[in-house]
């Protein structure tokens, strides 16, 4: 086995499509074993199966903690352990917070800012004994300049940012490093697609008129992205990248 990561086992976490799914194959690429979660769906078997033996699908809830300990516990047996983790998953649901749904605004949150807790637990744990280890947390250019619709998601990946500066002292003692990628605007997204049409259609006409949508540009391959994040992961130990923002020229 050849590749910068040969030998090391990464769990990617919104892996059945778009980014997660980019990253979880310029992973394989670089020689790592990947254990891709999502929910089930036959996108995450499509895409495991995609990927050959070094690949795992892993269905779970990341709002669920005893889901992800599942999770966890199966990359363990199936390879051993695990050095990377990559929280990617993210939910957005646009509405103002006047008339925000109780349901909507708990399931964002918890996919959003637990779910990546819960796996950083896990996945920290096995780092240690494994001497060390990388996590990656990606984030959103809404943190600086939050879409209408979205103040909730925009708080969500300011949680996370946070989360991960203070992971950064956390964890440094035990040689695992964390970075978060802010990212922009990405083509072959699956964010919108448990919109209805026209919700999708009134957030892009207030993106429109609030300027949102002009400063963002225009959407960038995932692929760009998740390149940026095998970069991150490959530095030399003796170096940590503690943010990078990525968007459209």
């Amino acid at each position: 086995m050849s590749g910068r990561l040969a030998g090391k086992v990464a769990i990617v976490t919104g892996a059945s499509r778009g980014l997660g799914r980019r990253i979880s194959e310029l992973l394989v690429e670089e020689g790592a074993c990947v254990g891709l979660v999502a929910r089930a769906s036959d996108d995450l078997t499509a895409a495991a199966a995609a990927l050959g033996v070094r690949a795992l699908a892993l269905p779970a809830d990341l709002s669920d903690p005893e889901a992800v300990r599942a999770a966890f516990a199966r990359v363990g047996e199936h390879f051993g352990g695990v050095d990377i983790l990559v929280n990617n998953a993210a939910l957005g649901h646009p509405q103002k917070i006047a008339e925000a749904d109780d349901r909507l605004l708990q399931l964002e949150v918890a996919a959003n800012v637990l779910g990546p807790i819960y796996c950083i637990r896990e996945a920290t744990r096995s780092m240690r004994t494994r001497g060390g280890g990388d996590v990656v947390n990606i984030s959103s250019e809404s943190v600086c300049a939050p879409y209408p619709y979205l103040s909730v998601y925009a708080a969500t990946k300011s949680a996370l940012e946070t989360l991960s500066q203070g992971l950064r002292e956390e964890l440094r003692a035990d040689g695992i490093r964390v970075g978060v990628l802010r990212s922009g605007r990405l083509s072959e997204s699956g964010f919108h697609r448990s919109w209805s049409p026209e919700t999708r259609e009134r957030f892009r006409a207030e993106a429109r008129a609030s300027g949102h949508d002009a400063s963002s540009g225009e959407a960038i391959s995932p692929l760009i992205t998740a390149r940026a994040v095998l970069d991150m992961l490959c530095l030399p130990r003796e170096a940590r990248l503690t943010m990078m923002e990525l968007r459209p020229a």
